[in-house]
């Protein structure tokens, strides 16, 4: 399979916009590199950048705590690629949001025909208490992390597609913001030969977001940034936004709602919260309405949100537009409700629900990825060629038992970048996840988080499958 090197065009040619830094990288002796990466991980952990891995069991039968492998050598794209990405995650973000506010209201793009009932109406993502209920200004994902990944064509050139939309609570943002720091720190001569695009202010821009979204008349709104606590696996990132933005980092105990508004518990009495940054999955926000035993929820917030007296980023009900069983639709929601065509691609799909896709998918499985459309962090899913012929006939028996649970797709030759490993420096598989701020405008940063698959010919970039980080440079024209 031929793969898309960032770095290189063909042979030893190197693309323009890496050619001063190739330059630097080539007087750099490899043990200053690792001293470098050394002096990183020790300033990461000290930090307590950590991230739990569900898979691997402590004693205890916890999850074991991890540090992210952060890699030294930067993605870096040009500046006119990043202009017509960042058009295309705005036009695919906006049609989302416009899906999202249709399908809980008139549901016209259902009565139109261009997606099935079915697997919107009777799938667990999709909340009926939503029907009817207007979100401010029609935003209900207001922070989304749409996975970008760069295949190689025929001809040598890449296209970037979209991979997966993450319109729930997605998380990375606090590793993109503190690979930039320990970047600068380590190499800030480089910054000095590059005109790096910033990221810092994107705690700024998510708390004038989160604030220009509060509900109506209200002057000074409060927000607050609402964690299941230490133990959830990205409490490092609720507590590093919380900090950064100024705001309080609160627990579902710390809340409660009276009178339909929502307070929260301080040293000087209730304090009344108007927007509520949420990293808590729906099923546990409200013991009312969702599962009665959760604890880390606030009972009566439904209350309160539907009477219009809060703000939730993102809204409930949000998953639905990010199941992996819509997202074959979403070309069709922006030619819907925007009437354009799609700027971004998404990777050609098989709904193994539909009775060819599924027959194709069987016939080809060991050529095939097959995803769990409810699934996450690269858990729950075949990669056809890296399987074993036994995995592959023991998958195939799953998938006939549930199809409608499964999606395929081609496996993409994922572009690679240069990687600082232990051997020294070797081309490594990459994604990148850039964010996107819904508000009065939609923002966003230049950049996102570059995620590395470590292992020699891995293509599973994610963290929890001991996947690494890189920084990402926009570079600026």
């Amino acid at each position: 399979m031929r793969f898309f090197d960032e770095m290189h065009e063909s042979g030893a040619t190197v693309r323009s916009h890496y050619q001063t830094y190739e330059q630097w990288l080539a007087r750099q002796p490899g043990e200053i590199m690792r001293s470098r990466r050394d002096e990183a991980e020790m300033i990461f952990r000290r930090v307590g950048i950590t991230f739990a891995v569900y898979g691997d069991k402590d004693e205890d039968g916890s999850g074991t705590e991890r540090l992210i492998p952060f890699d030294l050598i930067p993605r870096i794209i040009p500046s006119h690629e990043w202009k017509e990405m960042e058009k295309g995650l705005k036009q695919r973000v906006t049609a989302l949001n416009r899906f999202l506010d249709d399908i809980y209201h008139g549901q016209d793009i259902l009565k139109a025909g261009v997606i099935p009932a079915e697997p919107i109406l009777n799938n667990a993502q999709f909340r009926k208490e939503m029907m009817g209920l207007n979100v401010p200004g029609g935003i209900y994902s207001i922070i989304a992390g749409i996975d970008i990944v760069r295949a190689c064509n025929p001809d040598g050139s890449g296209t970037y597609y979209v991979l997966e939309d993450n319109l729930r609570v997605p998380s990375g943002v606090s590793y993109m913001l503190e690979n930039r720091k320990m970047m600068m720190r380590l190499f800030p001569e480089l910054f000095a030969e590059h005109r790096v695009a910033p990221v810092a202010h994107y705690p700024d821009l998510l708390l004038d977001t989160l604030r220009s979204m509060a509900p109506g008349g209200v002057n000074e709104p409060t927000a607050v940034v609402l964690t299941p606590g230490m133990y959830n696996s990205a409490y490092f990132e609720h507590a590093f936004l919380a900090q950064q933005m100024g705001i309080e980092l609160v627990e579902g105990k710390d809340l409660f709602v009276k009178d339909d508004f929502v307070y929260m518990r301080t040293t000087r009495g209730p304090q009344r919260v108007d927007v509520i940054y949420r990293r808590v999955d729906d099923d546990f926000m409200d013991p009312e309405v969702f599962r009665k035993d959760s604890t880390l929820g606030v009972a009566g917030l439904l209350r309160a949100y539907r009477a219009g007296n809060v703000t939730l980023a993102n809204a409930f009900g949000t998953g639905i537009a990010d199941d992996k069983s819509i997202y074959p639709y979403v070309p069709k929601m922006i030619e819907f409700y925007l009437g354009e065509t799609p700027i971004l691609q998404n990777v050609p799909t098989y709904i193994c629900r539909e009775k060819d896709d599924l027959k194709y998918t069987l016939d080809n499985l060991a050529d095939l990825v097959v995803k769990e459309v409810h699934g996450a962090g690269g858990y729950g899913m075949l990669v056809g060629p890296a399987s074993t012929k036994a995995q592959i006939e023991e998958f195939r028996q799953v998938l006939v038992a549930n199809p409608t649970n499964y999606i395929a797709q081609p496996t993409l030759s994922l572009s690679t970048c240069p990687t600082f490993v232990e051997s020294g420096i070797a081309p490594r598989h990459i994604d990148l996840r850039p964010f996107v701020l819904s508000g009065k405008d939609v923002q966003m940063v230049p950049g996102g988080l570059t995620r590395v698959a470590l292992k020699e010919g891995s293509l599973v970039v994610n963290s929890s499958q001991g996947g690494g980080t890189k920084d990402t440079w926009v570079l600026e024209s």
